[in-house]
């Protein structure tokens, strides 16, 4: 038999002894801190009297409505988090995993858990949420692996990157400007700067946002008018070019596969192109080490909107070795950013299987 009782119902919201402020967020103490903005742990205390009592906790994001489990003691950040403990015989993960399959309607600003507390889940028996939470446990233990694994290899990924990439005052190693290694035909413009709306038969559009991986995804695309696009026409992609991101989020960038030849980008994105396909990821590369990203955020200005200008991307300095010795740096980068895309590959499918069972173990009539 199955009840089905109001979320606010099955729990009571808990409140911590005092809430800490970004001025008591520490690398270091024994306990974290959660801070509901970020979602995360933003940092470490050991002051006892910020300290929830050791339980099993459901912890609510009021605004950005997120849901997630917490086991031990903490300490609570910014307010917009709700702290919530399941009442018995209600087991705390069941709890968990029953919260997290209800969607909380978006209302704009307004306190969601106004609205949460309201809206009905399931209570099975003792047995059956024990066998769903068996279920469900065993797919978050692997989400939990796989990003754990994700996490490991970039840290290994970024540290032979840098390592390799330290060529300066090498043998053999020449330092040249971005500007003088890109191709000649390559003028280093700004793209579109008012894209206007979406046209449904139009040319695909790339904006900073779309820069989310190694690769940008044509699908999804926001698409602008012909004649728009061809008013910018040396931003016209030929499908082989590195995407650097010079407004907002300077430094950012992805790479242009052949289906996006056509395809136009805007504003904040530079495409960049190079005769020699292996020269081209050399640079891609060097441009995401530290030493260059640290260079890229200097030269970035702007306080409400930042942005590099053209000018001071075209003269970034960088060394760059024999063909030779390119092709094997690359050739050991390209495995570590296939092994990483294979994990997360891994990781989305994962999370959608959750998903899936969740939904179908929380099903009932």
């Amino acid at each position: 038999m199955v009840e089905w009782k109001k979320l606010g119902e099955v729990c009571k919201t808990i409140s911590p002894p005092k809430k800490l402020g970004k001025e008591h967020y520490s690398d270091v103490g024994v306990y974290p801190i959660i801070d509901q903005g970020q979602k995360e742990i933003v940092g470490f205390t050991d002051d006892l009297t910020a300290l929830l009592p050791y339980g099993e906790y459901v912890l609510f994001g009021d605004h950005t409505r997120f849901v997630k489990y917490h086991d031990g003691r903490f300490a609570q950040g910014a307010d917009g988090l709700k702290i919530l403990k399941a009442n018995e015989p209600i087991m705390p993960r069941y709890f968990f995993y029953a919260f997290d399959n209800v969607e909380v309607p978006n209302r704009g600003y307004s306190r969601h858990w106004s609205i949460a507390k309201d809206l009905l889940i399931p209570i099975p028996s003792l047995s059956e949420q024990q066998r769903i939470v068996s279920i469900l446990d065993t797919f978050t233990s692997s989400i939990s692996n796989l990003k754990q694994q994700i996490e490991e290899r970039k840290k290994q990924y970024e540290y032979e990157r840098d390592r390799l990439l330290d060529l300066e005052g090498k043998e053999g190693v020449e330092m040249e400007k971005l500007g003088e290694v890109a191709s000649p035909n390559c003028s280093l413009s700004y793209g579109i700067v008012q894209p206007g709306d979406d046209v449904t038969e139009g040319i695909p559009v790339i904006r900073p946002v779309d820069l989310t991986g190694t690769f940008v995804n044509k699908k999804g695309l926001k698409k602008t008018t012909k004649e728009i696009s061809d008013s910018y026409k040396r931003t016209i992609l030929q499908g082989n070019e590195v995407l650097f991101c010079v407004r907002g989020t300077t430094g950012v960038m992805s790479l242009a596969t052949k289906e996006l030849k056509g395809c136009n980008v805007t504003r904040g994105i530079v495409p960049i192109s190079f005769d020699n396909d292996i020269t081209k990821m050399f640079v891609y590369y060097q441009l995401k080490s530290h030493k260059l990203q640290r260079t890229i955020a200097d030269k970035t200005n702007g306080a409400a909107l930042k942005q590099i200008n053209i000018k001071d991307l075209r003269l970034l300095t960088i060394p760059v070795p024999s063909l030779s010795t390119q092709s094997h740096i690359v050739s050991i980068l390209d495995t570590f950013e296939a092994s990483i895309r294979n994990l997360e590959g891994q990781l989305a499918l994962r999370e959608k299987q959750y998903e899936y069972y969740r939904n179908q173990l929380l099903t009932f009539d």
